[in-house]
């Protein structure tokens, strides 16, 4: 799709229907999409060894109550997402992906993999028989969640829990496909992209394994109809301090016409890995003069219902209630929550051809609602609203 159509759009169903795979990180087009190749060249292709995408989701966005103005903030079209992916079998058992957003700049501070940010994934795949392979390289951490779980360009507005998250890092996982319906992950991958001040702030000791450890369910169950994205995480973050995560993703198909998912998280955080509270008790520039709060928790519910009016039009509605907290105060910061937030979103899609085009018409909200021990570092409750009229498209190029 180009980039005259800018203006226009819709997304894609985020649990996705009739997914047939386990996971579905590796979002693919719909099968008998003819890549560009194809209809250039009127070339039909014959293997899988190569398959090249144009990720894009781009879009006219009408901010409101943005940056301390009301009313109206700013309207401007807006390129959200745009990625380009290559992957591909090279036999039957060894395979390749890589992927890379080009709205994102290359430059950055000391990483620990020597990888820029702006690449999501580089690694191979090794399928060593029907039931175990492996992928190494950079990737998806296994987080768990459907929210999480689809491709990012399908995604309007993300909860705060991912979006304060590092989503792409370096490593190994492990796979075993007990059953066609049932697989299991076992993933060690570097706790973090840069380095640790870069990360955390100043004045801590330095980990010498920074490396967060994953074990994944992902089940389709049920005839289809209840869907599985379940994770637990352990993660050293700096010397002797951890991070414990927790995911428990639920998608249910009530029919061809309806579904929803519904995602849990926990984050329990003895050095703040997110930030928020952070940022809201020590200032934005915390890191520059020290590092983060100790003992911090988050924790998010996110869900999603998606209803197909009619076999071209979609519409869905997705919350987001989220909470920021201290759960063992220390240096005179006190336990207990400090802000909740509510995100919320609806809109219409539409789907003109048998292909993943959709255009969309959106409506993203946030209200974030802070305690007194919040209001006592000088935050106050506000909102922000968003409309978005855009499309969402995985274009096969090759």
């Amino acid at each position: 799709m180009k980039m005259r159509n800018t203006a226009l759009a819709v997304m894609v169903l985020a649990a996705g229907f009739g997914q047939a795979q386990v996971t579905s990180h590796n979002a693919q087009v719909p099968d008998g999409e003819k890549t560009l190749f194809e209809r250039v060249a009127k070339i039909e292709k014959k293997n899988d060894l190569f398959n090249l995408y144009l990720n894009m989701h781009g879009a006219f966005d009408a901010k409101f109550n943005q940056d301390g103005r009301n009313g109206l903030s700013q309207g401007a079209f807006n390129m959200r997402q745009l990625r380009i992916e290559a992957k591909g079998e090279i036999n039957d058992w060894l395979s390749y992906r890589w992927r890379q957003r080009l709205n994102r700049g290359n430059e950055g501070g000391a990483m620990i993999d020597n990888l820029p940010n702006s690449i999501d994934f580089a690694g191979i795949g090794i399928k060593f028989n029907d039931k175990f392979s492996l992928f190494a390289g950079k990737q998806a951490a296994a987080w768990g969640g459907f929210e999480y779980d689809v491709n990012p360009i399908e995604i309007y507005q993300y909860s705060e829990m991912i979006n304060n998250m590092s989503n792409f890092m370096t490593g190994v996982t492990l796979n075993y496909d007990m059953t066609p319906t049932q697989q299991f992950q076992l993933q060690v991958l570097d706790s973090r992209n840069g380095s640790q001040d870069e990360t955390y702030g100043k004045g801590l000791e330095e980990s010498r394994l920074p490396l967060v450890y994953s074990f994944a369910w992902n089940a389709n169950m049920c005839d289809m109809k209840w869907q599985t994205r379940w994770s637990a995480s352990v993660m050293e973050e700096t010397h002797g301090k951890y991070m414990y995560y927790l995911a428990l993703g639920n998608q249910f198909n009530f029919s061809s016409k309806c579904n929803m998912y519904v995602d849990l998280m926990s984050s329990f955080e003895q050095v703040d890995n997110k930030g928020i509270i952070s940022r809201m008790i020590l200032g934005d520039d915390y890191k520059d003069n020290g590092h983060g709060l100790y003992n911090t928790m988050y924790n998010s519910l996110v869900t999603k219902v998606n209803y197909r009016i009619m076999p071209k039009w979609n519409l869905f509605a997705k919350g987001m209630l989220e909470s920021a907290a201290i759960y063992d105060g220390e240096n005179g910061i006190a336990e207990g929550n400090y802000r909740t937030s509510l995100g919320y979103i609806a809109g219409v899609e539409f789907y003109p051809m048998d292909t993943n085009l959709h255009f969309y018409l959106a409506f993203v909200g946030q209200s974030n609602f802070f305690t007194e021990k919040a209001k006592m570092y000088g935050q106050s409750n506000y909102s922000t609203q968003r409309l978005s009229l855009g499309f969402i498209y995985q274009l096969p190029m090759f």
